[in-house]
């Protein structure tokens, strides 16, 4: 596997609003060549602050970050919000000084609507074939997705990162939305893997972690790792440091692909997914977690 960014240093990022040493920030670290998709540490950041170190690292890198890089449009332009991503971060930080103010306009907005058309999805939401979706970016709430766009993606606008279709920054510091919940799925369709210590999601955690090994997704490269970090994806029971190095493979798959893989016509406000096709089937049967 070649392309104009083969050997480009790669960060995969499970990301959280909340961050705390029990439920840090994780950081997958790696390199792309000839296919195989070293995995060369693990990162936790208990803080947001040292997230916002992170994005200030020097390039180049690409890296793939599990949150919403935008907001269904729909809402976006009824709340007047502008046509760029700068101009929606930009007219929220405005209107909404924390994140729970956020909430309060999403609620606002969703209970003058009619009950199912609360929670809008985007495009990529539901363009990720295999009957699933991912989570409303309105979801403030059980998953609190619209938290995490509400405090990640400002600040990669801050840090002055390139958001390839959204927003011009550094081009030797580039982030990509990912979702390991896609790849997860491709690799063990709906078993849970995450947040119990339980047998049977331990078991899912060591086979999501054989398949990426063996390469068995369409993405085609192989994850290579030592046995220490092999097994710490495998243990963690919480699937944060797998979901990083799922998001790490996204990003990698994205990094040798022309313009990243991104459809061309992608929507500037509300984003895409990276290695979601374009042309995937929109059919919906439920929202894996992120």
């Amino acid at each position: 596997m070649t392309g104009p960014h083969a050997g480009l240093p790669l960060l995969g990022v499970d990301f959280s609003s909340a961050p705390s040493r029990r439920k840090p920030i994780t950081v997958a670290r790696g390199l792309l060549r000839s296919g195989v998709l070293r995995l060369q540490a693990v990162e936790l950041l208990p803080t947001l602050a040292e997230f916002e170190a992170l994005l200030q690292r020097p390039g180049p890198w690409l890296g793939g970050f599990d949150f919403p890089f935008g907001l269904p449009r729909a809402f976006v332009q009824q709340q007047g919000l502008g046509a760029t991503t700068s101009e929606v971060i930009g007219a929220l930080r405005r209107r909404c000084a924390t994140r729970m103010d956020f909430r309060a306009l999403v609620d606002a907005w969703g209970n003058a609507r009619p009950a199912g058309q609360r929670l809008l999805h985007r495009a990529c939401d539901t363009a990720l074939g295999a009957g699933i979706s991912s989570t409303s970016p309105l979801q403030t709430r059980y998953v609190p997705v619209g938290f995490m766009y509400y405090e990640g993606l400002a600040r990669l606008v801050d840090a002055g990162c390139h958001l390839p279709g959204l927003h011009a920054g550094d081009p030797q510091r580039a982030a990509l939305e990912a979702y390991p919940g896609l790849l997860a799925h491709e690799l063990i369709g709906r078993r849970s893997y995450k947040n119990s210590e339980q047998a049977d999601r331990l078991i899912a955690r060591k086979d999501i972690v054989e398949r990426l090994e063996q390469g068995r997704s369409r993405l085609g490269l192989r994850l290579q790792a030592t046995q220490a970090l092999r097994e710490q994806l495998v243990h963690d029971a919480s699937g944060d440091r797998l979901d990083a190095v799922l998001c790490l493979a996204q990003a990698a798959w994205a990094s040798v692909q022309p313009g990243h893989g991104l459809p061309p016509r992608a929507d500037p406000v509300e984003g895409w997914i990276a290695t979601v096709p374009a042309a995937a089937e929109c059919t919906t049967t439920g929202d894996p977690p992120r």
